[in-house]
């Protein structure tokens, strides 16, 4: 990758606080994408905008040749609520006591910021002659990712563009910088169930039926089902009821419909199609023994994943060890992330910020912290291309 100017390395500072200042909340991109764009171009990477319904996508890359190493992230941001409770503005970006606070500082534009400017520094450097740089980022992580980094798979593998590894920034860390990385998700699911009954007056219940018995039985399967043991860095899968409702305001109404919905967090040991069909077959039996009419409507978020042990994951972990002087612990806990859609291209890694201010009032992160993240990404790029050829 010929290097045809020497512009000073980009401020990681000062690019995570152009982002921040742009309020990006899902699905709005507020000029988030255009701020990564300039500063991509400006490193001689060749950009692609990538817009699926209302949201902006970008995948960008510097060099032909393999191996390809990619960054990917996005510039969406969960709302910052109420903005009383905010000390200072969650879009302004201001720093006080040697913090960036708002918005998105870690999750996640503080890490893409320093990627960038890792980047930076690397193309100054001529580190990687050989081999390809890319970025993957798109704008809809916080929302329902039905337009945002899926797509830009798709689009990617109808190309035949090949991604040989890939880091992603979300906020790994639990404590401190690097003590922990995400080398799998456990996958999600979601299921609604609708019992369908008659309405009535409760003091005559011949002439009614009651949807709740039916759901209340059918609810008490699911929970008495032990899912699995656990597997590999993995704990047992979990089946939680996040609602109830019938909608029934009254105390002499027996309800028309009640509906359910559950969540469960798996682990490789079974498949969202596994699932999908449990819930469907017992929802069945419970119909047909009931005699009520079951609706059922399922979302798989995303599958269970692991990306093994081997040269990739060890060199991440190497890199935190050389940089922090620490073990990092390498996780598959936390929620989902959009590792889940690029896991089908290539072996995938989370490695970002300590993430215990993500998503909270005065969300910030220190200053020092993110410099500390530059070195590591930095560090690691150049690692990558002297082992990966």
């Amino acid at each position: 990758m010929p290097n045809t100017e020497k512009d000073p390395p980009i401020d990681t500072v000062a690019l995570t606080q152009s982002l921040i200042r742009r309020e990006s909340v899902t699905p709005a991109d507020g000029g988030a994408m255009d701020v990564v764009q300039r500063a991509l171009e400006g490193l001689g990477f060749t950009c692609t905008r990538l817009k699926f319904g209302e949201i902006e996508n970008l995948y960008a890359r510097r060099g032909t040749t393999g191996p390809n190493l990619c960054f990917a992230g996005h510039t969406d941001v969960v709302p910052g609520g109420m903005r009383s409770l905010w000390k200072y503005d969650p879009f302004g970006a201001e720093i006080h006591d040697g913090q960036i606070i708002g918005r998105g500082a870690v999750d996640m534009k503080g890490a893409l910021a320093a990627w960038i400017a890792a980047v930076s520094r690397v193309v100054e450097a001529d580190i990687s002659p050989r081999g390809s740089l890319s970025f993957l980022i798109t704008g809809d992580e916080e929302g329902e990712a039905t337009n945002g980094t899926v797509r830009v798979v798709e689009w990617l593998r109808e190309r035949g563009e090949v991604i040989d590894h890939c880091v992603v920034g979300e906020p790994s860390s639990s404590q401190t910088l690097g003590d922990m990385i995400k080398v799998g998700r456990r996958g999600s699911i979601n299921a609604t169930f609708t019992v369908t009954g008659k309405q009535g007056h409760v003091a005559y219940p011949q002439r009614a039926r009651n949807p709740l018995p039916v759901l209340v039985d059918l609810l008490a399967a699911l929970k008495s089902r032990r899912l699995d043991d656990g597997y590999e860095a993995f704990p047992p899968s979990n089946l939680e009821i996040t609602t109830i409702d019938t909608g029934n305001t009254a105390t002499n109404v027996i309800p028309q419909l009640a509906t359910a919905r559950v969540n469960i967090r798996f682990n490789p040991s079974h498949t969202g199609a596994s699932l999908k069909a449990w819930f469907e077959h017992l929802a069945a039996e419970h119909a047909q023994s009931s005699g009520a009419k079951i609706d059922v409507r399922i979302i798989i978020s995303g599958e269970a994943f692991l990306t093994e042990s081997g040269p990739f994951v060890d060199l991440i972990a190497e890199v935190v060890r050389g940089q922090f002087g620490i073990e990092t612990d390498r996780s598959t806990s936390g929620g989902t992330s959009d590792a889940r859609f690029i896991r089908a291209l290539c072996p995938v890694v989370e490695f970002g910020l300590v993430g215990q201010a993500m998503h909270q009032i005065n969300e910030c992160v220190p200053v020092t912290e993110l410099e500390a993240l530059t070195d590591a990404y930095a560090a690691l790029i150049a690692a990558y291309f002297a082992r990966f050829k």
